[in-house]
């Protein structure tokens, strides 16, 4: 269960863990949407959990979710916090080792991950997540944010994997793909089971 209520009058915060690019060389439209999806998670009250870098659409997903009110939980290797590559925006520092530690903690603190359009990273966290769930080392939502048709292309591969067995798990046992703003909203309320008024 991923949210559960403690009592009759106590809120309990969920996290959205967030894999996304920290290159500045993407289109603006990317950059726009990191901060829409960003607001949406902090008017939401999700927590954020992040990778923690001050570029690209890290940024500005952390931007957004600080914009709202919301929390930003920055997951920082101690090479991005040395070289004063870590974002302002950041509520909770947690500082790591090195990538691989970055993920593990990312995927331990979060209830669901979320994948904007990303690089190499991105991708290797995906991969990570889906092998993970497909042995059973983890049963979280994985969403993939389909923006402009971003992922279609991982998308087909994945379906041909599937079609020739070399994935045992299907993928939508797991794999959520969401294409607007509106559908993840919807898929997030889903797993929101707030008090009322809170």
């Amino acid at each position: 269960m991923l949210f559960e209520r403690k009592s009759a009058t106590l809120f309990v915060m969920k996290h959205i863990g967030v894999f996304c690019a920290a290159s500045q060389r993407l289109e603006a439209a990317y950059y726009d949407e990191a901060l829409r999806v960003g607001r949406k998670i902090g008017q939401m009250r999700w927590a954020l959990v992040y990778g923690g870098a001050n570029s690209g659409s890290m940024e500005c997903v952390a931007q957004g979710v600080h914009e709202a009110g919301g929390t930003v939980v920055g997951v920082v290797p101690r090479i991005l916090e040395t070289s004063r590559r870590a974002s302002d925006y950041i509520d909770e520092l947690v500082p790591c080792a090195d990538l691989n530690d970055r993920k593990q903690i990312m995927i331990e603190r979060s209830d669901v991950l979320l994948a904007l359009p990303g690089g190499v990273g991105t991708l290797d966290e995906i991969f990570t997540l889906m092998a993970a769930d497909s042995i059973g080392y983890q049963k979280k939502q994985i969403v993939l944010y389909n923006e402009s048709g971003f992922w279609d292309s991982l998308l087909a591969l994945l379906e041909e994997y599937d079609r020739k067995s070399f994935i045992n798990v299907p993928c939508q046992n797991y794999l959520r793909v969401v294409s607007s703003l509106e559908e993840l909203e919807t898929l997030l309320a889903a797993y929101t089971k707030a008090v009322p008024g809170a």
